[in-house]
């Protein structure tokens, strides 16, 4: 990691309000990582942005806008890790935590397991398989002090598969890009149903550190757990899909 790199990463986590996480050790992993997602991503589909300025705004910067939302030494579940967005940022940046990735695909999963074993990353796991089923696994159920989910399916989806996994105390934070309001209110009823409170809505621009790009709306929505989700959740995807909970 050079210097160049480290003076931009603390400007962009300065103007997106995460400085607390620019610390030399921090930007060290950070570097790392991005370095190996891209050589990665040449011949594996991790993610459609390439360009390191991308990568350290639509990704890293993004994935740590909710790190201070995670309790001190939570246990974390995130769903749909995908190329290890928001897991392996949150795993660098929290030693405290523990944090699962999760997701159906396997190529996934391993890249990001490898990734964290290359880091030196002892705090973070991976799990593949599908979430609906996994959810009623009683050593996953109810198990997990937060719960996230980063651009995976629309949130009356997310809520039935995510909120299976949150201990009661706990919370589910979901990330989401663009207008929400319409999702927020198909998901009101069946977040009840699951047995948590209704959303805390926290929205923010995600901003670029380059001169003329307009900031990107983001809002992270959290749900504290506050009673058990009956067994009969999450139902089959197929009726999750065509039947969201109402």
């Amino acid at each position: 990691m050079n210097s160049e790199f480290l003076s931009k990463l603390e400007h962009l986590f300065y103007i997106n309000d995460i400085s607390q996480y620019a610390t030399h050790e921090i930007a060290e992993k950070l570097h790392a990582m991005l370095v190996r997602l891209q050589e990665v991503n040449s011949y594996m589909n991790l993610t459609a942005i390439r360009e390191e300025d991308g990568i350290l705004v639509k990704h890293i910067a993004d994935s740590l806008k909710i790190a201070p939302f995670i309790p001190k030494n939570a246990k974390i579940l995130d769903v749909g890790c995908g190329g290890g967005f928001p897991s392996l940022p949150l795993a660098i940046a929290r030693p405290d935590i523990s944090v699962t990735s999760l997701d159906s695909t396997e190529k996934k999963v391993n890249y990001v397991g490898e990734t964290a074993k290359l880091l030196g990353l002892s705090n973070l796991t991976t799990l593949c398989g599908r979430a609906e089923d996994l959810a009623h696994d009683p050593a996953l159920r109810e198990r997990f002090d937060t719960v996230t989910a980063r651009a995976v399916a629309s949130l009356p989806v997310l809520c039935e598969l995510c909120l299976p996994f949150v201990a009661c105390g706990g919370q589910f934070v979901a990330m989401k890009s663009g207008e929400v309001q319409e999702e927020l209110a198909a998901s009101a009823g069946g977040i009840k149903r699951l047995g948590a409170s209704p959303f805390e809505i926290h929205a923010f621009s995600l901003v670029s550190h380059e001169n003329g790009i307009a900031p990107e709306g983001r809002t992270i929505l959290v749900a504290k757990k506050t009673a058990h989700t009956p067994s009969a959740y999450p139902r089959a995807y197929a009726k999750i899909k065509k039947a969201p909970l109402k």
